[in-house]
């Protein structure tokens, strides 16, 4: 097992809770802090849980010592209240909690973005992904991963309805969605999670990463440690 230490951010999110799963098996990580609001009650020798307000970096910065910073942060506008609200979670918090951890000494960091995602959009939420994903690279962590799932498959703390529907009509779908739309179909959000670990380990020179590579890159993890 490697010496490395994994920082958490987002643990109780769909990709989040995967997130840690998969970092107390991988062999690369021996500590996994986790920041959040609320205890997860996780008992493993790996899992350092810190309660914060994550909003307050300043507050918990001093015990954001490690080498890979994991941010699975996000929300929605009926969650946030409005489109400001909602930036200030999506974009602005996670590049205040990379910020600060590359300060701290992370070399190496993977963020949750979302398909679609780009700065010059009209549709606010593309456009706060994509404005996020371009704060993050310009911190210039020694390896970026930007994750850019489609709909998140598995089953989440809190209700989406719209979400649940596409979900029911995803897997049909999915037998469509070939070639170049293999990008849309659903995936879950486990398989999320161990594409990120798996890439932030590896020596690419790129960041962005849409969701049929992190699909197959996912897969050929589970088939590993299955």
């Amino acid at each position: 097992m490697e010496n490395r230490t994994a920082l958490v951010f987002g643990a109780t999110g769909l990709v989040g809770r995967h997130l840690v799963e998969e970092l107390i098996r991988s062999m690369r990580y021996s500590t996994v802090k986790v920041f959040t609001r609320r205890p997860l009650n996780i008992e493993h020798i790996k899992v350092v849980e810190h309660l914060a307000d994550i909003r307050d970096v300043p507050s918990y910065s001093d015990q954001m010592r490690g080498d890979d910073v994991y941010i699975a942060i996000g929300t929605t506008l009926r969650k946030a209240g409005s489109v400001s609200q909602e930036e200030e979670t999506d974009r602005h918090m996670v590049v205040r909690i990379a910020s600060e951890a590359k300060k701290r000494g992370a070399g190496r960091i993977a963020v949750v973005s979302s398909l679609g995602a780009d700065a010059s959009s009209k549709n606010f939420y593309r456009r706060i992904k994509g404005e996020m994903e371009n704060d993050i690279k310009k911190l210039k962590y020694n390896r970026t991963v930007i994750a850019r799932p489609s709909l998140l498959l598995g089953k989440r703390e809190d209700f989406r309805f719209f979400e649940e529907v596409a979900k029911v009509l995803a897997i049909p779908l999915g037998f469509i969605l070939k070639g170049k739309l293999s990008i849309y179909r659903a995936i879950h959000a486990r398989t999320v999670a161990r594409a990120m670990i798996w890439l932030t380990g590896t020596e690419e020179n790129r960041s962005i990463y849409l969701s049929d590579e992190l699909q197959q890159l996912g897969r050929e993890e589970n088939a590993k440690v299955n």
